[in-house]
């Protein structure tokens, strides 16, 4: 059986090695020159850093899963963020996350002296659900909605009150403001906004002290040339700087691809994209499917290449706002710039010396912005410029007098390469856009179409996109 495979990000790249070991002739077309998506870099040619994803949550799973495509676990080095992170709070304290529950007990001790019983609590609880959450979410498809709508998992959501939104639920264990946003904040790794997210997706916090947080040596995009050696020595045919312009489609059944380099026929297709965009390639279906997706949040991207290393920070911090929480309901639902955003700052010389060059730091701002945003080119210099200025104040001294290469990237950027709406996260995690009510692996209407990505179930993340493909290569092989 031959397949198609409309895009190379890293869940089309890990479809087709499963597929290929599984004995199916695989085609992957890819528009750009490399493969990857939004696990590529920026570069200038001297300084060369992460473009996308950085944090490694669930290493374990990341590891099974590049093993199962083949890779040894002596071909990929994990290296440990221990701490995790700083969190820096607009009035100048900081609180530092640890993966281990007494060494966070005792900075919560010497912070937040009244918040250590809700946090041993919200540990607790929160182990439940990342246990549901694995079991009925990351390890099953839903052909029906009925499939998760079971009795089971609906008694469990009422009971664990995982229904609400993460800032609803992080309530009910913290007191302290500055608390619920340390636990909240992460609801960004998806591009959701806590006030909109269900408490369910408070497992990405809790699995920071479940399992930690990790770097890959070399970089998160180190892995799509490993992955494509791979894939090429299995056989898979690869097409780059080539389009799909079309899904072909007879009487609800796929018949091929169309092309900038002509039409090819296939069984089956997958389209690794945001799902939402799956419409514009099917241009003769008039039933295709009216359902409007919320894109996640966008970021306004910095990369700076600098010549001092910057060796007394963490690998990762965060620059909170004055007002997190109307900062966040300002992404999620305006278009302009905020005036009081958060930062997100990313240094990995501090774990990986290789990772700029000798006596120099590669730096990665990420600033969640409104993924319509619509601003002028000056707006945005001063944005980014205050940003600057605030690292450099807090934790980067002179670090405007170092820059050699500074680059930006907009929800504008983002939106022109493929992401829908300019969302960083593909669809946003919203309850209504979450589980069986997220786009699933089959296409509704057309047989023989099949999608895989972000923005399809399960969700975003790299381990969880390629969890994803895993699933879909099951599903297809289950259905033959």
């Amino acid at each position: 059986m031959s397949i198609a495979i409309v895009g190379g990000g890293i869940g089309g790249l890990v479809s087709a090695i499963l597929l290929a070991d599984n004995g199916y002739q695989v085609t992957l077309f890819e528009k750009e020159a490399k493969l990857g998506g939004r696990l590529t870099f920026e570069t200038n040619g001297d300084y060369t850093i992460d473009q996308g994803p950085t944090i490694v949550l669930l290493p374990q799973l990341l590891i099974e899963l590049l093993k199962a495509c083949g890779l040894k676990e002596t071909d990929i080095e994990l290296v440990r963020c221990d701490p995790l992170y700083d969190i820096h709070y607009s009035d100048g304290s900081t609180y530092r996350k640890w993966q281990q529950e007494d060494q966070q007990v005792n900075e919560l001790k010497h912070l937040f002296p009244d918040q250590v019983q809700g946090f041993r609590r919200y540990l607790a609880d929160m182990g439940n659900i990342y246990q549901f959450g694995t079991e009925a979410f990351l390890s099953r498809t839903f052909a029906l909605k009925r499939d998760f709508l079971s009795f089971k998992n609906i008694k469990f959501v009422l009971a664990s009150k995982s229904y609400r939104t993460v800032s609803n639920y992080l309530a009910e264990y913290f007191d302290s403001l500055k608390l619920q946003h340390a636990y909240a904040l992460q609801t960004l790794y998806i591009g959701g906004a806590p006030h909109t997210v269900p408490a369910l997706y408070g497992l990405i916090s809790y699995s920071e002290h479940a399992f930690g947080i990790w770097y890959v040596k070399g970089g998160y995009y180190s892995l799509i040339p490993k992955l494509e050696e791979l894939a090429l020595e299995k056989g898979v045919n690869f097409f780059k700087k080539t389009a799909v312009t079309e899904i072909i489609v007879e009487e609800k059944r796929v018949e091929g691809v169309r092309t900038s380099k002509g039409d090819f026929q296939f069984g089956k297709v997958i389209f690794n994209g945001d799902y939402p965009l799956i419409n514009r390639l099917l241009k003769k279906e008039k039933n295709r499917g009216k359902a409007k997706y919320v894109p996640s949040s966008g970021c306004v991207l910095v990369y700076i290449g600098v010549k001092h290393r910057y060796l007394n920070t963490l690998t990762h911090q965060y620059f909170l706002s004055r007002d997190f929480d109307f900062y966040m309901k300002h992404v999620s639902e305006s278009t302009d710039l905020p005036a009081d955003p958060s930062c997100y700052v990313f240094n990995p010389i501090t774990i990986d010396p290789e990772s700029a060059p000798a006596g120099k730091s590669t730096l990665y701002l990420l600033i969640p912005v409104p993924a319509r945003l619509r601003c002028s080119e000056q707006e945005l210099d001063h944005f980014v410029d205050e940003q600057v200025n605030r690292i450099e104040q807090a934790q980067f001294p002179n670090l405007k007098q170092q820059i050699e290469w500074q680059t930006i990237r907009t929800p504008r950027d983002a939106e022109k390469e493929g992401l829908y709406g300019g969302g960083s996260f593909g669809v946003a995690p919203l309850l209504n856009q979450s589980g069986a009510f997220r786009p699933q692996f089959k296409h509704p209407i057309v047989k023989g179409l099949y999608a895989v990505g972000a923005s399809v179930h399960p969700g975003g993340g790299v381990p969880i996109v390629m969890q994803g493909a895993r699933l879909l290569v099951n599903e297809i092989i289950k259905g033959e």
